[in-house]
Formats: structure tokens, C-alpha cells, sequence
């Protein structure tokens, strides 16, 4: 495994500010880590003795028992705090919560929230490291990462020059932002796809194409990312209905033939089978979705371990699994 590390930060709190380098870096460290996943019960001593706290202010499954498994896998025990059960509920700010974290020796704070920059927030108040797993509509960088770790996989290293096309609710996903810009970054050529209120021009700002034609754009994609609708984040009615969306911009069988034959499916969770995607396709062996889940633990460890190597002074890339 090469040395060679690009990862000096304390925290990740987006793709919009990561290098190229820095990357291929987190996917380098990831890489050992997923052959690790391999082995049942395996484990690797990098956070032996240390604290891992989930600090969720908004509901989660996957991300959530992929921070944990990732904590434990890596000799973590790990802690997870909802809003529910915290002192957020009485009043206490996020600061002070910050603070009372890393005195009770906490050695990492992985930290989903509903305001936009929450996690760039406390990662300034606090000496450990942060991770962010979504602030709101702003950013999601592991989802991402372990988005672009799964097309990374699949073409061998390279992204450069990859057509991959998001659809579907661009206008409140964190996790489309953090693509765009993961991607970007790698390569990748981007089209956003979707019903003109839920992908507005001012994306185009961004540097990515955009589109409300599905067929059309989709039969150009070396991959498609499908997002689902998000109906908790919307106050107003940016689409007549569910059905009409599908109508238009759902991924089913019969519209698998608009798609290049060795282009693959992805989708970060959670699904709305028959809604934005379809049972059959969903289920396919073109989709990497199971997989996806897997490599959320493994970039998830590369982000816990390169995180807190690079607070203690270590050079994380030494120390990753044989």
C-alpha cells in the first residue's frame, strides 16, 4: 500500500472544498478497509480506546449504523445522540453541546443537522474532528464520496470524461450537491435531470448541463444516480403530484432501453420503490446500490481513520491494513 498521503485535515465537512488529491486519497485508505469488511468480525486497531459520537439532530438509518459500524470496526465504541434525547431539547445551544462533547472526551463528532454549515460551525468551536453527515439541503460528503468511491470501482480509477447523470430532486438534495462537486473534481461530466422546479438554471453555475428530458438525457450516461422526492424538505408544491413525476422522470423497466447497455444504476437511499424507480430495476444486476452500502462503511473508516491520524500527527496511509 503507497504512503503517499494528501489528507491533512482535522475534519470533512464537504466535497466542495477537497482536492483531487485528497480524494483519491480518502478511496486509497477506503480500498484496504473494504477488504477488511470482507472478513467477518474483522477489525483494525486505528481508534482502539477512543469515542466515537453520532450526534444525529435528524432521522437516518443508513448513515447512521454506517458511521457506527465504521466506529466499531475500527475499535471505536461508538455513542449516537438523537435530537430527542439530547439537552438541544431544553435549550442548550449546539455550541455549548459541542463543547460538553469533547470535555466528556469524546474523540470525534460525526454530526447530522438541519441548518445549512451546522457541522462547519462546530468544527470550528472544537479541537477534535467533524464529520459532517448532512446539514441540511447544503451538504452530504460521505454519500458522495462513497458514490464516487462506487464509480471509481466500477471504471477502474478513472472518472475523467464520464458522463453521469443525477435525477430527480436536485433543488433540496445535500446529496446531489456533493456529488456535483465530487465529481467535478474527478472528471466527470455532470447532467442534472428533473421537473424544472426541483432543478432550477441556477445550477448551471455549477459547471453541469442540465435537462428535463429523461430519455434524452439518460441515453448519453455512463451512470445514472436516481434521488428520491423529497417531500419533508418541500414547503411548497414544486410538482403537481408523485404520479406526474413518475409519469415523467421515473427509472422503470420498460425505459432501461434508453440507457447504454453498460451503464450502471446507482441510488443513495432511501428508495421510493414506484415511485422514482421501479422494483424490477431497483433489483437489477445494473444497479450498484447494495454495494454502495457496503462502500459507506469502508469510506466512512478511511474518513474516521485520515481524520484523527492527521490530529494526532500520524500519517494515516502508514498505518491502513495489509
Amino acid at each position: 500500500m503507497s504512503t503517499n498521503n494528501s489528507w491533512n485535515r482535522k475534519d470533512l465537512v464537504g466535497t466542495y472544498e477537497l482536492s483531487k488529491q485528497e480524494i483519491q486519497t480518502l478511496f486509497a485508505a477506503a480500498t484496504p478497509f473494504k477488504k477488511l469488511l470482507s472478513q467477518k468480525g474483522a477489525t483494525h486497531p486505528s481508534l482502539a480506546n477512543r469515542m466515537v459520537a453520532n450526534l444525529f439532530l435528524e432521522p437516518s438509518t443508513r448513515t447512521q449504523m454506517a458511521f457506527d459500524a465504521a466506529a466499531r470496526r475500527l475499535n471505536a465504541a461508538s455513542t449516537t445522540l438523537n435530537g430527542s434525547a439530547s439537552s438541544l431539547t431544553k435549550g442548550e445551544s449546539l455550541r455549548d453541546t459541542a463543547l460538553n462533547l469533547q470535555a466528556l472526551d469524546v474523540d470525534i463528532i460525526v454530526m447530522r443537522h438541519s441548518s445549512p454549515g451546522a457541522a462547519h460551525f462546530v468544527s470550528k468551536i472544537v479541537d477534535i474532528p467533524v464529520i459532517n453527515a448532512g446539514d441540511g439541503a447544503h451538504e452530504h460528503p460521505t454519500q458522495a464520496l462513497l458514490d464516487c468511491f462506487t464509480l471509481h470501482e466500477h471504471f477502474n480509477g478513472d472518472l475523467a470524461g464520464k458522463e453521469i447523470v443525477i435525477v430527480g430532486d436536485i433543488l433540496h438534495s445535500r446529496v446531489a450537491r456533493s456529488n456535483i462537486w465530487a465529481l467535478k473534481t474527478l472528471g466527470a461530466s455532470v447532467t442534472l435531470v428533473g421537473p424544472a422546479p426541483l432543478v432550477p438554471q441556477g445550477f448551471r453555475h455549477f459547471g453541469i448541463t442540465i435537462s428535463h428530458d429523461l430519455k434524452s438525457a439518460v441515453s448519453q450516461a455512463d451512470a445514472v444516480i436516481m434521488l428520491r422526492v423529497q417531500r419533508e424538505r418541500q414547503k411548497e408544491n414544486n410538482i403537481p403530484s408523485l404520479g406526474e413525476y413518475t409519469k415523467q422522470f421515473a427509472l422503470t423497466q420498460e425505459r432501461l432501453c434508453w440507457l447504454k447497455p453498460e451503464a450502471i444504476i446507482l441510488h443513495p437511499g432511501p428508495i421510493n420503490r414506484g415511485v422514482e424507480i421501479d422494483a424490477h430495476v431497483a433489483d437489477s444486476p445494473r444497479t450498484k446500490i447494495l454495494e454502495q452500502v457496503t462502500n459507506g462503511i469502508a469510506i466512512r473508516m478511511a474518513a474516521l481513520h485520515l481524520c484523527h491520524a492527521h490530529v494526532h500527527g500520524e500519517n494515516g496511509m502508514e498505518t491502513l491494513p495489509q
